[in-house]
């Protein structure tokens, strides 16, 4: 077990570097001057000269890669060109909010769907199996932003009973800090609760025919017992994938979510940032983002060993 996951370990510093070197030549492959890019129209000679003083630009490309690396491993993703903060602290000021809102939905998204999946699977062929599935057709339809406006029409505005937006943190007290995140959590969980529902009862599907669940019936072992111990856990492999590839996209795609809730977190940084053509912010995005799937997989990766046998080495 410990071999192949230094194995995926070690295949996933490749794909760090091959994200490396694009964030690299993003401003250097981009059409015209990067340092005209950066400063704008209006920049004189000298402002376009410092700049390119600054980011090396008159250095070879390779020295620009090493010296560009060498800032990345001490944690030096660069400086902001709209509000001169470091890139690294201006990520770590927005990633609270993003981060509470993904755990949020995908905690609420695996309570709801799992359970939902795996009665349709038992239940297949009935109306209850029909409902759960109409339900995940309707999560795949309704656009988040919809089901958003939704909420806050109903429970902010008519009932009064939430904020209508912002954030509070959760240093500030649980309670401020979960009335400003149940309302996104749940807009944003309708999706997921449909892919995750989806695939845990196509995944059940597959194995409640097996020798091994009928054997385990006819032991006279409880229901319950047969589908949680016996097929849940076999099934479990594409589950975990869908919620860790779910969990990437609601770190990095969480934009619409944020926009409607006024939330200060990671996806508005990303769009203030390209609408600013603030490149430094941009590159560290695209790493952080590309370092989460790579994470992710990793942890898959560790799920997979735990639950299925077959991989020893």
């Amino acid at each position: 077990m410990l071999g192949y996951l230094l194995r995926r370990v070690l295949a996933a510093i490749p794909v760090m570097g091959v994200v490396a070197l694009f964030v690299f030549l993003l401003l250097r492959i981009t059409p015209g001057d990067p340092a005209a890019i950066l400063a704008g129209d209006n920049a004189t000679p000298a402002q376009l000269e410092r700049i390119r003083t600054s980011l090396g630009l008159n250095e070879p490309l390779y020295i620009q890669f090493v010296t560009w690396v060498g800032k990345l491993l001490h944690g030096d993703l660069g400086v902001s060109l709209i509000s001169n903060v470091p890139v690294l602290k201006l990520i770590g000021q927005r990633v609270e909010p993003s981060l509470s809102i993904a755990l949020s939905t995908i905690i609420l998204s695996i309570v709801v769907a799992v359970p939902l999946g795996v009665i349709a699977a038992w239940k297949h062929g009935t109306w209850i199996d029909r409902f759960v599935m109409g339900l995940s057709v309707i999560g795949f339809s309704v656009p988040v932003f919809v089901i958003g406006y939704v909420l806050i029409q109903i429970f902010a505005i008519d009932l009064r009973w939430l904020p209508v937006q912002g954030f509070r943190s959760i240093t500030s007290g649980f309670g401020p800090f979960l009335e400003r995140i149940i309302l996104p959590t749940i807009a944003l969980s309708f999706i997921y609760v449909a892919l995750i529902a989806r695939m845990t009862r196509a995944a059940m599907l597959d194995v409640l025919g097996e020798d091994y669940v009928r054997t385990a019936r006819a032991k006279g072992i409880a229901e319950p017992g047969v589908l949680l111990r016996h097929a849940l856990r076999n099934a479990a492999v594409p589950v975990i994938t869908v919620i860790g590839s779910g969990f990437t996209l609601l770190i990095s795609g969480v934009v619409v979510t944020e926009s409607v809730f006024n939330l200060p977190g990671i996806g508005r940084l990303t769009v203030d940032a390209v609408l600013g053509r603030d490149y430094p912010v941009i590159q560290g995005m695209i790493l952080l983002t590309s370092f989460v799937y790579v994470l992710v997989n990793l942890l898959i990766d560790l799920a997979y060993t735990l639950l299925d046998p077959r991989i020893r080495y």
